[in-house]
């Protein structure tokens, strides 16, 4: 997992407009965060403060944030763009309405916990990198055992569906696919 320190991150700051070039789900990685990840945004030369170029957080697979992950407008290039670089899962205290469905939509898990539990778990990732954190779906659960952090988040019974059973909008259509032929 990764933390980042920040809160109101909106959708052009996870993806700027100039960074999407087209309507591919792909191709989106290397700009996501671009201004806070470059110090020269053109030439791609590397911010090593921010933490995404930290080593020790490179692989990562779940991003925590602060408060108000996913704000400001629709733009769906933002989950899409968090999908290409890896991420299965962001955990936030609050997450903008628009983003969060973007999200469900996509297979990008929003786990919504309290900012008390983000907040100690994003710390205890600058102590210790490795730190082991649990997403799961089943029972609707973040789990990190090393710092007793066990938080339950929301989640509507039919988007749980869709993790556990890895459909998105098409598939569920074509659990149907006999009626709809019948038709």
């Amino acid at each position: 997992a990764i933390p980042l320190l920040r809160s109101n991150i909106d959708t052009d700051a996870i993806i700027p407009s100039r960074e999407i070039k087209g309507v591919s789900k792909t191709g989106l990685a290397d700009g996501m965060f671009a201004n806070w990840r470059y110090k020269n945004i053109e030439k791609r030369e590397i911010n090593s403060e921010f933490v995404f170029n930290q080593k020790k957080f490179f692989n990562a697979q779940i991003l925590i944030s602060g408060i108000n992950f996913g704000c400001g407008s629709s733009r769906e290039h933002a989950v899409w763009a968090l999908m290409d670089y890896g991420f299965m899962a962001i955990i936030s205290p609050r997450f903008g309405d628009i983003f969060k469905n973007n999200a469900t939509k996509n297979g990008l898990i929003p786990c919504q916990i309290s900012e008390n539990g983000a907040s100690k778990l994003r710390e205890a990732l600058h102590q210790d990198p490795g730190l082991a954190v649990t997403v799961d779906v089943e029972r609707l659960k973040v789990l990190v055992p090393a710092i007793g952090l066990e938080e339950d988040f929301p989640m509507d019974d039919a988007t749980r569906e869709r993790f556990l059973e890895g459909l998105d909008d098409i598939g569920i259509t074509l659990r149907s696919e006999g009626s709809i032929d019948g038709y």
